[in-house]
């Protein structure tokens, strides 16, 4: 077993705790307190901290790219995964805050008033005559650069690639030390993260390599110079001798002092033989031998610190500090910063907040919930025209259903009794009681109203084998009338409802890249091609996962008044009626048409959206509830997960009704099933499936009622239409109900 200062957050983590969708929710949960630390620092309390593909800072926002996050679960150390989000997430902040090498400065004589050779690169033991010579052309070049030089310019001209290494190695350490100072906790778990992976790096590394992890342990520090010293006698040599050098390293006050440091521990380490002496007439060896030192150094660095782009070295620096306006096109817009997330940062956060959804069988998933999109209302006119149509050749007429049903649900309120007596009985004692002037007061007991709750759920499958053209009753007549159906069956049960104030919710499932409430098809599709675009650059094949959720959208939710919903419903009857014209709509007018784009995919996974519909219905408190799930096919999850979720949604009192549109996968997993293959037995059969709902929560309460009994005898024959050869009534009282 591994020691606990050995443990890896990856082998305790499951893989479903390492997505990056759960290391965002993670961030989010301390993205506050980073947001304010960043303000701290920076002295502008209008700064954002957002986050985005890629790490990007500006005075007006800095982007942290969450796979810096992600990257440290693989660390070795005694922290637990909160601990290292917020460590982690403060880290890269602070960098981001802090890292500004911009600033232009005279080029400084100190970095070349020594010993020197070769266009200025620090060196010992040179003869008097080369130091001279090289000192006067260190002085011209800094007259040509005093008004023009940059730190990193300066740095790249005073010691080359192995000074910017050991550059950004003390500053990444200085800024820890100065930028966290106030918050010890999070400095705490970079102290656990760098000392556990201090004696593995020490040990894979060059003598180069470990001088410079050392310096950055002790400038951060993470440890005292008298109390450790790095393997090899050189490298202990050095070390001792830079100890002056790392006390002024620590208390530098900015990235200019820390550079001038920097050259001053390079010039110890080419003293101790850390470095290989170069010659002038060896340009091209010198460079790829400097270019091999700095990889030296970076990669024993690597081993120990966090990774953090703005302070790796100038290619990054240089990436990182393009503002975001510039990034994404926008430069001098005050908003750019939303185009500087973009869509893939976008859809990060969408299913990091979205709920977890924890089957039966112990595996648990984010579904991401929202309300369908208010856009289906421009088809609302026609879609109330097409109901019409639809309810006279499919015979639904929603007064004579009510009709049907009203009893049972007057049964389920009626009036109950309190005193223990039975109604219209009189009690023996009668004569007692209404000498002692107590029988009103029994009545009153007696009308106490007991009236039973209840609520209804329509899961209605959204993928896009709904609108695949299904065989009707005559020969040839081919129509995509799945979701139609399933449409006007939901229109007619939550019409119903709404007559006898019964909550109600109807819920669209799906899977695919999930939809907004404000999307039109101009919006959904390029947000749709942004994220993927974006998230197969930042996360591989993790992109598909990430923009094809299981989605869950809500048209009317409990408590809600059902016209509200009306004309997005009538919409998406039109649109799933009439998918031809709707399509060729949206491609005529895709700034205004609903996304019908969204019904993209047959790979819906029933039992997260039929767990999250009975939590809600649980959490409404009613007594009876009915939830009727609507489906052409076998879930793209799992068969057993599926039957386990009906199993355990029935057993917590709900009454749960599958009906298979053309396919008897229903038969499989729901014990109360229907199989429908004509458009005029859905709507029916979602009618039918309520009422024995309703009998079944009579019997629940021990009533044996005449509609109890007529329900059990009429058993057999609930699928058989009601007044079915009515149409022409269904079709004038729906239409005075539209109008």
């Amino acid at each position: 077993m591994a020691r606990q200062d050995q443990s890896v957050l990856a082998e305790i983590l499951t893989p479903e705790d390492r997505a990056i969708e759960s290391v965002v929710a993670r961030f989010q949960r301390v993205a506050g307190a980073v947001t304010r630390v960043a303000r701290t620092l920076s002295g502008r309390e209008d700064l954002r901290v957002v986050l985005g593909s890629s790490s990007r800072a500006s005075r007006r926002e800095v982007v942290v790219d969450p796979g810096i996050f992600q990257a440290a679960y693989g660390r070795r150390a005694p922290v637990t995964p909160e601990e290292t989000a917020l460590a982690s997430a403060l880290h890269e902040v602070v960098h981001l805050v802090s890292s500004d090498f911009d600033e232009r400065r005279p080029f400084p004589r100190a970095w070349l008033s020594g010993p020197a050779l070769d266009g200025g690169r620090p060196f010992l033991n040179a003869p008097a005559e080369v130091i001279e010579e090289a000192e006067a052309a260190a002085a011209e070049a800094a007259e040509e650069r005093a008004e023009e030089t940059t730190l990193l310019e300066a740095l790249a001209h005073a010691g080359g690639p192995p000074a910017e290494a050991l550059f950004f190695a003390l500053e990444d350490a200085r800024q820890e030390r100065r930028g966290m100072a106030s918050y010890p906790g999070a400095r705490s778990v970079l102290e656990d993260l760098y000392r556990a992976a201090l004696p593995d790096a020490l040990r894979r590394s060059g003598p180069l390599a470990r001088f410079a992890v050392m310096c950055f342990m002790a400038v951060g520090g993470y440890l005292e110079t008298d109390d450790a010293r790095p393997p090899g006698a050189r490298s202990a040599a050095a070390w001792r001798d830079a100890a002056s050098v790392l006390e002024e390293a620590a208390a530098a006050d900015g990235p200019w002092e820390t550079a001038g440091l920097a050259l001053k521990l390079l010039a110890v380490a080419r003293f101790h033989g850390l470095l290989s002496e170069g010659r002038a007439t060896e340009s091209g060896d010198r460079q790829a031998r400097e270019e091999a030192e700095k990889e030296a150094v970076e990669a024993g660095l690597d081993r120990v610190r966090l990774f953090s782009p703005v302070v790796f070295d100038a290619e990054r620096y240089r990436e990182v500090r393009r503002s975001p306006q510039q990034a994404s096109g926008q430069s001098g817009d005050p908003g750019g910063g939303e185009e500087a997330a973009g869509e893939g940062a976008d859809q990060l956060l969408r299913i990091s907040q979205a709920p977890v959804v924890y089957l039966p069988t112990g595996q648990s998933g984010k579904l991401a919930v929202g309300r369908a999109p208010e856009a289906f209302r421009r088809f609302a006119r026609p879609g109330r025209a097409a109901l019409l149509e639809a309810a006279a050749e499919w015979k639904v007429d929603q007064r004579l259903v009510s009709g049907e049903l009203y009893p049972l649900f007057a049964a389920n309120q009626r009036r109950g009794l309190q005193s223990g007596f039975d109604a219209g009985d009189f009690s023996p004692h009668a004569a007692l009681l209404l000498g002692a002037g107590l029988y009103e007061r029994m009545y009153e007991r007696r009308s106490i109203s007991t009236r039973r709750s209840y609520a209804v759920s329509v899961l209605v499958d959204g993928s896009a084998s709904m609108l695949q053209p299904r065989r009707l009753a005559a020969p040839g007549d081919r129509r995509p009338w799945g979701l139609a159906a399933a449409m006007l069956g939901a229109w007619t049960l939550a019409a119903l409802c709404s007559e006898l104030r019964v909550d109600f919710e109807l819920a669209l499932f799906n899977r695919g890249f999930a939809a907004r409430a404000g999307d039109t098809e101009w919006t959904y599709t390029r947000r749709r091609t942004a994220a993927v675009s974006e998230l197969r650059r930042a996360r591989g094949e993790a992109a598909d996962r990430l923009t094809s959720t299981v989605n869950h959208y809500l048209l009317s939710g409990f408590g809600e008044p059902w016209r509200r919903s009306e004309d997005i419903l009538a919409g998406l009857f039109w649109a799933a009626a009439e998918a031809a014209d709707a399509g060729r709509e949206a491609r005529r007018a895709p700034r205004q048409a609903p996304p019908v784009s969204m019904f993209e995919k047959a790979a819906n996974v029933d039992e997260f959206n039929l767990i999250y519909a009975a939590e809600r219905m649980a959490s409404h408190g009613a007594q009876v509830r009915v939830m009727v799930v609507l489906a052409d096919g076998m879930t793209r999850g799992s068969m057993e997960a599926l039957v386990r979720s009906v199993e355990e949604v029935d057993g917590r009192g709900v009454t749960v009704l599958g009906i298979g549109v053309g396919d008897d996968t229903v038969v499989s997993a729901y014990r109360r099933h229907q199989v429908v293959t004509r458009p005029d037995e859905l709507a029916r059969s979602m009618v039918a499936g309520v009422g024995m709902a309703l009998r079944r929560g009579l019997a629940m309460y021990g009533l044996d009622t005449w509609w109890g009994r007529a329900g059990r005898q009429a058993k057999s024959q609930s699928a058989r239409p009601p007044h079915s050869a009515r149409p022409g009534r269904a079709a004038e009282h729906l239409e005075r109900r539209i109008a």
